[in-house]
């Protein structure tokens, strides 16, 4: 897989002064990577109490706190390159919903158990081959967070994986239920590739990743496991898209407003 990174064993660039690029591409792309990882990160805690197993109720928890943990580093740094003051609970808590710019796919209800384990894979199978190239990326912030995640979306891809197999390659109902979510999902996978101006900019510069080239790793991640499951990949149809530039599906506004009212209803507190 190619990227437009830099040549091997060159020194990252400071935080937020890699290549030629603007603040502001920069701090859109930090605050979307954020957004992905903190909406998709609370979907999953809704299963808190509620998994199918005990053990599952734990690993869901710990899927969650992961997602949590990437956006409160994005965040920060996302505060940092602003440069107007606001912190990471700013960020997640004091934005309204045309204000996110996280892709459709991770704000969608949980549905099921399938429905959940089917969008996981399907964001985990992306995050983690895109991570493992970030973790090269020219802005050292941005690296040493990659670097991180990467090896937490690894057991992300591993945990979904193994439950789209268990599901679909289980009862009819089992499996019925894994068909009918990866329909349902397979339009918001399109949105998982698509760059705008500035960030195939930041990609030029070495400091983004070029998301159509992680297209072959994801496919083969997702072709696997559907192998694996006796499932057929959804057919290809039309895209929704509209994420990143605000445009939300019905279901972020509910969702955020119960995320954010306590926050809201005591802002500036100290607990």
């Amino acid at each position: 897989m190619t990227t437009s990174f830099s040549e091997p064993g060159r020194e990252p660039a400071p935080a937020g002064k890699a290549g030629t690029a603007p603040a502001m591409p920069l701090l859109a792309y930090t605050l979307a990577l954020a957004d992905d990882a903190l909406v998709l990160g609370h979907r999953l805690s809704q299963w808190s109490g509620k998994a199918p197993t005990l053990e599952e109720d734990i690993a869901l928890s710990n899927l969650a706190l992961d997602l949590i943990g990437q956006a409160r580093l994005l965040y920060a740094y996302a505060g940092e390159i602003e440069g107007k003051g606001r912190s990471e609970d700013d960020l997640a808590y004091l934005r309204d919903e045309h204000a996110f710019t996280n892709i459709l796919l991770v704000e969608q209800p949980n549905g099921d158990f399938a429905l959940t384990m089917a969008r996981h894979l399907v964001y985990a199978a992306f995050m983690q081959p895109f991570f493992a190239a970030l973790q090269h990326s020219a802005d050292a912030r941005l690296a040493e967070i990659a670097a991180k995640a990467v090896k937490e979306m690894a057991y992300h891809v591993r945990h979904a994986a193994e439950w789209v197999i268990r599901l679909g390659d289980g009862t009819e109902e089992s499996r019925a239920r894994t068909e009918r979510a990866l329909d349902e999902l397979w339009m918001y996978t399109g949105e998982l590739f698509e760059m705008d101006e500035g960030e195939r900019a930041l990609a030029a510069a070495g400091i983004a990743v070029d998301r159509r080239a992680i297209r072959p790793a994801w496919e083969r991640t997702i072709d696997a496991t559907l192998a694996a499951a006796t499932l057929a990949r959804p057919a290809e149809r039309w895209m929704q898209s509209g994420g990143r530039a605000g445009r939300h599906s019905e279901h972020l506004g509910p969702m955020l407003a119960e995320m954010q009212v306590l926050h809201r209803a005591h802002p500036g507190v100290t607990w």
